[in-house]
């Protein structure tokens, strides 16, 4: 079949383009911005790729007309923006009234549990797109989930991060809310399992595992598997904004998608009891066993995609094509070339850079540069990077976003995603057996200088030790 998948940049969309091609499908993935997503890392013919923004009709037109099938996976959860439930309602309305056009088979939706009269800001809009999408002319399958465990998902790593740095805990007690988490894996087999599945026309289904755990609860289970001891104190007095500072920095997450989980997690998230995992012969993986797999392809540096993939800053919304050539004009540069040693080590070292690897020199400034960006509300060092050795345009990595990342011209090239007075490059490239590095910066009024001037001595200090370390 010919699938039209939207969301592929997102955390779902990027593990089940390879799932659909291996039961041979022709994917067509849909991104607001072609230089954000390479298909090369899927290794087939079957994918392509075509730039759509639903919030833009005109841009609808770029859809093939064939499709006989489409994954809906877009959600706005981690979005800057304040009325990004007015935003998903005009993206399922545009997308709903384009595929009505399309002799298409069947509509797959994911969305969130909905079984409380009361929701939370981001489960009132899903169960609103759910409602849009349901007056289309075409068959729609709706899968509702709740929290989603695996590595690289926001609720894994926000657990992660808790759980790993924090032996002792005083927390809000929204902890007791009860939940019925999902691995990824069932996820995606049930994404799958329900394509072209006539049974599930026009009908809806909670996905969920066996087990209703409170968070607490998963928070120790998850520190069981770690084989950590941990102290849980649930007080009824953290307000909502205070637990989304609290999330925000002991963890990875961003303020508005700590806001956002916060406001959720007040809610009970319990499924309606249905036969589809029978009907589709899915083994439903505990709590434990989800964080255990999830761990597993940590440790095999296998894990497909983060919920950081998605996210981006507002600057990337005028395109990866106006950021991937560096500016000059306005601009202050401190370059700085160095003879390359041996070049395949230069390469990995390179392309190995920043999350647990460092930055190769000065690591402490680094992590001071990052708790600054925390404080001011921007990613810090956090998010980290997914795989230690490998990594593919769009990915993010630490407070940066990868434009480029090409082994065959040997350059890695970074926008920041920090908070600054200005905008940030970092480019590092292979020439004839010399490492060009460069970081770019175009400042934004005098307080842009005045930024630039304040931290070129640490620079020179950071940018001279870092070119030594790849080089030798």
């Amino acid at each position: 079949m010919k699938i039209l998948l939207t969301g592929a940049t997102g955390y779902i969309g990027k593990r089940l383009i390879p799932l659909l091609l291996n039961d041979g499908h022709q994917v067509v993935c849909c991104v607001r911005d072609k230089n954000r997503f390479s298909t090369s890392q899927f290794n087939s013919e079957n994918v392509s790729v075509v730039e759509v923004d639903f919030l833009n009709v005109k841009t609808l037109k770029n859809i093939p007309e064939d499709i006989e099938v489409a994954y809906y996976l877009i959600h706005s959860m981690s979005a800057s923006e304040d009325d990004f439930e007015r935003l998903e309602a005009i993206t399922a309305t545009n997308f709903k009234n384009y595929i009505e056009l399309l002799a298409i088979k069947q509509v797959i939706y994911l969305s969130g549990i909905v079984n409380e009269e009361e929701l939370s800001q981001h489960l009132s809009s899903r169960k609103n797109v759910e409602a849009i999408l349901t007056s289309g002319s075409f068959n729609l399958t709706t899968l509702r989930a709740g929290i989603i465990v695996g590595s690289g998902s926001g609720s894994f790593e926000i657990i992660r991060d808790l759980v790993e740095k924090l032996p002792f805990m005083i927390t809000p007690k929204w902890l007791h809310t009860k939940s019925q988490p999902i691995a990824i894996r069932n996820v995606l087999q049930f994404l799958i399992g329900v394509l072209g599945y006539e049974y599930t026309f026009n009908k809806s289904f909670d996905i969920g595992s066996k087990e209703i755990l409170t968070y607490k609860q998963m928070l120790l289970q998850f520190a069981e598997v770690r084989k950590l001891k941990r102290t849980i104190i649930c007080l009824p007095i953290m307000t909502p904004k205070l637990s989304s500072y609290w999330l925000y920095f002991v963890t990875s997450t961003s303020y508005k998608l700590a806001s956002h989980l916060v406001d959720s997690m007040k809610i009970e998230v319990i499924c309606t009891k249905n036969d589809l995992a029978e009907r589709l012969n899915i083994k439903l993986l505990t709590y434990k066993e989800a964080v255990e797999l999830a761990f597993h392809k940590i440790d095999e540096q296998n894990v497909e995609s983060s919920w950081t993939d998605a996210q981006s800053s507002k600057k990337l919304l005028k395109g990866v094509s106006k950021l991937i050539e560096v500016p000059s004009y306005g601009c202050f540069k401190d370059s700085r070339i160095a003879k390359v040693k041996d070049e395949a080590t230069t390469i990995y070292k390179i392309w190995s850079i920043g999350g647990e690897t460092g930055w190769y020199y000065g690591n402490i400034l680094w992590s001071i540069r990052g708790f600054m960006d925390k404080l001011v509300g921007g990613a810090g060092l956090k998010r980290g990077r997914k795989n230690m050795t490998d990594i593919h345009v769009g990915d993010s990595l630490d407070f940066w976003r990868v434009l480029d990342a090409n082994k065959k011209t040997k350059r890695l090239l970074l926008y920041a995603e920090m908070k600054l007075p200005g905008e940030a490059w970092l480019e590092f490239k292979i020439i004839n057996n010399e490492l060009h590095q460069t970081a770019t910066f175009r400042p934004l009024g005098v307080m842009g200088r005045l930024y630039w001037y304040s931290v070129l001595p640490f620079h020179a200090f950071i940018f001279n030790g870092m070119i030594k370390k790849l080089t030798n």
